[in-house]
């Protein structure tokens, strides 16, 4: 038996497993459709998403749709992130999925191995998709047993976001692409020291059970991994991965940061947004929202800090899947491949939603908030990137992080005694895999 997952975090990671109860195992595999709708066509589909930042862009994209295909309709689902692969997980139980919907790496091998998405193959056999022109990690990514089914739409890495402003007022000066853990704990300190009295914190960053912006990146920083290349084994059980995880234990601890409940309560994209929090880590799927800030013009980006042992950051990326289960295949082929296309991630690029995969597209996101530096996110997928953790259940042990590391953030317990026990749990999970 199976199981789909549901996701947890801003750029869509999993974190609760959920038993599939109507397929997998037994099904037939699913069909591999390169048939295209002819542009005069008449259909209606539906196209799952969960970000409201990027809402009017697919509305852009979907009219330059409609000027070749007028008479294929496509309604937008709009999910909010929290709920949406809990409503994907339904739907896929009872073969009721989008047409075409957005899927992440931690789910991608999962909806495959249930026949719940059409492969790829057909359409890059077309030249109706060039996998070229994509980041050879996204399409891997979504592969599972080497047939591909997720066209990639966009990706992402992690840097340090800041507010000049605050800095300035607390005296400290600005970060720089050369940083150290030394300094940004030394700066996240003092700014927490000198503007408590107008409540500002240092730094904030979903570290609640979510690492994809924090503990991910400072373990690999610290020479650590989350899980074995192979995916078969945890890495939490190394003292670099302790060490990764301790960063935000004590900055929590030292008061550098809000405590865990702090953030539960109030989301640290609204800590930093709104002008309580001088330093963010976060992603390029920040720059929608930060972009209508009314401290935007305060805002900067550089890289994340060096750690002990090397610079990382983690890489990811959303993908566009088609259901195997489509009753309008055709017009969903011929969607999907308007959404891999350069012009439509070019105007994904241009209006500042997303950084596109789509090679040579980049620049337009780049240039869409100049005075951001958002060029950060691209140079460190260069050279600093690491993909992210999965492996077929990603969300058997997405959950285990959940329930233990708030235990060690939050100082209830040593977070060598968590990381161990997280350790021991997650290869028992794997190990079923």
């Amino acid at each position: 038996m199976k199981h789909l997952l549901r996701s947890a975090s801003l750029a869509g990671v999993a974190a609760v497993a959920l038993t599939l109860s109507a397929c997998g195992g037994g099904g037939d595999a699913a069909e591999d459709s390169a048939e295209v709708a002819p542009t005069d066509a008449q259909a209606e589909i539906t196209y799952a998403i969960w970000d409201e930042n990027q809402k009017p862009a697919i509305d852009q994209n979907i009219k330059d749709f409609n000027e070749t295909y007028p008479n294929i309709k496509v309604t937008v689902d709009l999910t909010p992130f929290q709920q949406y692969f809990t409503k994907l997980q339904t739907q896929g139980e009872s073969r009721t999925l989008p047409d075409v919907f957005w899927m992440n790496g931690p789910n991608v091998q999962l909806y495959a191995a249930n026949d719940l998405l059409q492969p790829v193959t057909g359409l890059v056999d077309a030249g109706e998709i060039d996998p070229s022109k994509y980041p050879d990690a996204l399409n891997q990514l979504y592969s599972f047993e080497d047939t591909q089914y997720g066209v990639p739409k966009d990706f992402d890495t992690v840097a340090l976001w800041y507010n000049k402003a605050l800095f300035e007022k607390a005296g400290v000066d600005l970060p720089t692409d050369d940083w150290t853990w030394d300094e940004f704990q030394d700066a996240a300190g003092k700014i927490s020291d000198e503007l408590s009295d107008q409540g500002v914190y240092g730094v904030v960053s979903e570290i609640n059970g979510i690492g994809q912006s924090s503990y991910y990146n400072t373990i690999l920083q610290a020479g650590g991994e989350i899980i074995s290349d192979d995916g078969t084994t945890s890495g939490y059980d190394s003292p670099e991965a302790a060490e990764g995880l301790q960063l935000w234990a004590d900055l929590i601890a030292d008061g550098a940061a809000p405590t865990l409940q702090q953030m539960s309560d109030t989301k640290p994209n609204v800590w930093f947004g709104s002008g309580k929090a001088a330093m963010f880590w976060s992603g390029n799927w920040s720059v929608a929202e930060m972009k209508d800030s009314p401290n935007k013009d305060d805002f900067g980006i550089v890289r994340l800090p060096a750690g002990p042992e090397r610079r990382a950051t983690v890489i990811h990326g959303v993908g566009n899947v088609v259901a195997a289960d489509s009753e309008n295949k055709a017009a969903a082929n011929a969607f999907l491949a308007y959404l891999g296309s350069e012009e439509a991630q070019r105007t994904q690029a241009e209006m500042g939603v997303a950084n596109p995969a789509y090679s040579g597209t980049q620049q337009a996101f780049v240039d869409s908030v100049p005075s951001f530096g958002i060029d950060v996110f691209i140079d460190s997928a260069e050279d600093m990137a690491f993909p992210y953790p999965i492996s077929q259940n990603t969300a058997a042990w997405n959950a285990l992080e959940t329930e233990l590391l708030p235990q060690a953030l939050s100082g209830e317990r040593p977070v060598e005694e968590v990381a161990q026990e997280l350790a021991d749990a997650m290869n028992e999970e794997l190990a079923k895999e």
